[in-house]
């Protein structure tokens, strides 16, 4: 059932359809769950040194192949140091082709090289049909150079999907090819 990269955005809609279609009773391709956008996140913490910032944000840019927003504190918290407007972390957005592209190379060539990887888990959709997933090491990517590996950081990373259900969010993912871990049978 894995489905090979579409290249546009209208390909991957078309082709879902077609391969979801009579599993949940669709009669037209609308009602087939779509990939709206995936928003890339990370945190730089309370980082002072700007060429480590400056770092992430080339990082992150090789990653997505846009640059990132950096993104301020909400709120003033005096434990943290934090004031209103300091650069907490950087966030990057993407779209059509470019959210095509990292899907596939995320599901393709980033998550197997992840150190024992057995597969992701199916538990993180929410309500409203999103899949959120947290990588502890940015040097899964082949963009990125393994020879700085002290500066390694860690991403969130959020597949917003037009579906309102949790369990075909979890079936248009299969669809695309996430390796999901397999579920354990209880005796």
């Amino acid at each position: 059932m894995k489905n090979p990269a579409p290249t546009t955005t209208y390909q991957l809609n078309k082709d879902s359809f077609k391969g979801m279609g009579e599993k949940f009773g669709w009669k037209n391709p609308m009602q087939s769950p779509r990939l709206m956008k995936i928003v890339i996140s990370t945190g730089i913490g309370s980082l002072k040194d700007k060429k480590k910032i400056e770092l992430i944000a080339d990082r992150m840019a090789r990653i997505t192949g846009q640059k990132p927003a950096l993104r301020g504190a909400k709120k003033s918290i005096a434990t943290f140091k934090v004031r209103t407007g300091d650069p907490v972390g950087y966030q990057v957005t993407l779209r059509g082709k470019r959210m095509c592209d990292f899907v596939d190379r995320l599901v393709h060539i980033a998550l197997p090289r992840t150190k024992d990887f057995r597969g992701i888990v199916r538990t993180a959709v929410d309500e409203m049909g999103n899949y959120t997933l947290g990588i502890k090491e940015h040097t899964i990517f082949a963009e990125t150079s393994d020879e700085d590996l002290k500066d390694v950081f860690g991403m969130g990373i959020t597949i917003v999907t037009s579906s309102q259900k949790k369990d075909q969010t979890l079936a248009f993912l299969e669809y695309l090819g996430f390796p999901f871990k397999k579920e354990e049978v209880k005796k």
